[in-house]
């Protein structure tokens, strides 16, 4: 199990502007959120209720308690919020115990930060559980420290996770940059104060000030990091 403890501050080389990348998992840098549905859909089939497509948008990529209190309200199941994300953690790791596939650029990103000794974070809304269990496809020595939604009062979109993070390595939050795939985790490092790389995975995500959109993480290098920090680039790579 990787460790949540807060760790020893990290900082980069004197002079050297970027401090830190935190990093969301599911559809950021593992292709999960497909399998997030699926395991959503099985256990509320299991249960007799048939989830419309309409409502993926609105359950992937978000914290999982809203997520599954939003499925429980539209089909009116008595099954409990807790007995579902339970149900749902269990069939979602029954679905990933083969591996996961990583999104495109994925793993030479994390290679690529480990080389330039880029102090790394993996924050997700995730469960303990299931970060553990992705950490066997993503490998837990590409990231300083992991941070789950199970161990933060406050998940996504608040700012928690990421000021959390910034902390335990010791960065500012200013000079740190989140990369994200959601609305909802784009709001939660932007909260935060930080710059933050967008990779929409189901929603579109326009450009904003201290946000730059990319359609691939092929377009995401530690020189591109770099340049964010220092110049605030604010484009639709698109």
């Amino acid at each position: 199990m990787t460790s949540s403890t807060p760790v020893a501050a990290t900082r980069p080389a004197y002079g050297q502007e970027l401090q830190a990348v935190l990093l969301d998992m599911d559809g950021t840098l593992v292709d999960t959120e497909g399998i997030w549905w699926a395991a959503e859909t099985g256990v509320f089939a299991d249960l007799g209720h048939v989830l419309d497509e309409v409502h993926k948008a609105v359950v992937v990529g978000g914290p999982m308690a809203r997520s599954v209190g939003h499925l429980m309200e539209v089909t009116g199941t008595t099954a409990t919020l807790a007995e579902l994300m339970v149900a749902i953690d269990t069939r979602f790791e029954e679905l990933i115990a083969r591996g996961a596939p990583l999104m495109p650029g994925a793993r030479r990103l994390l290679t690529e930060l480990a080389a330039h000794g880029v102090p790394t974070a993996l924050v997700s809304a995730s469960h303990r559980r299931t970060i553990d269990a992705m950490l066997r496809t993503l490998g837990a020595e590409n990231f300083t420290f992991t941070l789950a939604g199970d161990e933060i009062a406050r998940t996504k979109p608040f700012p928690d996770p990421y000021l959390t993070a910034a902390r335990r390595l010791g960065a500012d939050p200013a000079r740190c940059v989140v990369v994200e795939d959601t609305v909802t985790g784009v709001a939660s490092g932007e909260a935060a104060g930080c710059h933050v790389v967008a990779v929409p995975s189901l929603v579109p995500i326009p450009a904003a000030p201290r946000r730059t959109v990319v359609s691939s993480l092929d377009q995401v290098n530690v020189p591109f990091l770099r340049s964010l920090v220092r110049g605030s680039v604010n484009v639709d790579l698109h």
